[in-house]
């Protein structure tokens, strides 16, 4: 959903990720990341991708306690990895080079050993060796507020071709978040940990 919903902020529009009022949008949503025409047919992870994708290998979490094999981003996490790990500038799309780097508290880096691991699969059988994750087939999950909320099983609406991505917790296009800006979009809120608790069994 593109279109803003009276008395409802939960689409692109107006979100974290509306670059309309910037000149080099063209006064465009979502020229950023997609194109109607001559799109990236090689990214098979969203449709008709418009940006310059991230080459970069990241340096990756790693635990003691870790069951899950961590490997380089791939999938939906390498999207947005495109503009978040600060070696693309924002408005690098369409084949055009561009100059404006994404700011200091949206740029993560590529240095990934601080954060959530990302790009791992997470079933049924890590959820049994690790001990203390819920069964992601099992486990019910609701994401978003009202009016607009989603749920299902962990598995189904939390995970990415059965993978952990950036996108398990945040929502790129504000469709089924708890927060508009400065909320990181995202999906769970996290008032009293919960977006942990729902896949962590703690």
């Amino acid at each position: 959903m593109l279109a803003a919903h009276a008395g409802w902020a939960g689409t692109i529009t107006g979100s974290a990720h509306d670059f309309s009022a910037l000149n080099w949008s063209g006064g465009r949503i979502c020229v950023a990341c997609h194109a109607p025409h001559k799109s990236d047919t090689s990214v098979a992870d969203a449709p008709l991708w418009n940006h310059t994708l991230s080459t970069t290998a990241y340096s990756l979490y790693s635990s003691a306690t870790l069951k899950a094999a961590v490997s380089q981003p791939g999938g939906t996490s390498k999207l947005c990895l495109s503009c978040h790990d600060g070696t693309i500038a924002v408005d690098s799309f369409g084949g055009t080079t561009g100059t404006t780097m994404i700011t200091a508290g949206s740029n993560i880096g590529t240095d990934l050993k601080k954060s959530h691991p990302i790009g791992f699969t997470y079933d049924s059988a890590l959820a049994t060796s690790n001990g203390s994750l819920h069964d992601p087939l099992t486990k019910s999950v609701t994401i978003g507020t009202a009016p607009q909320t989603k749920t299902g099983t962990i598995s189904a609406v939390l995970l990415f071709g059965g993978k952990m991505e950036c996108g398990s917790c945040h929502d790129v296009h504000n469709t089924f978040t708890v927060g508009g800006k400065g909320s990181g979009l995202v999906k769970v809120t996290q008032a009293g940990s919960k977006i942990c608790l729902d896949c962590h069994n703690k």
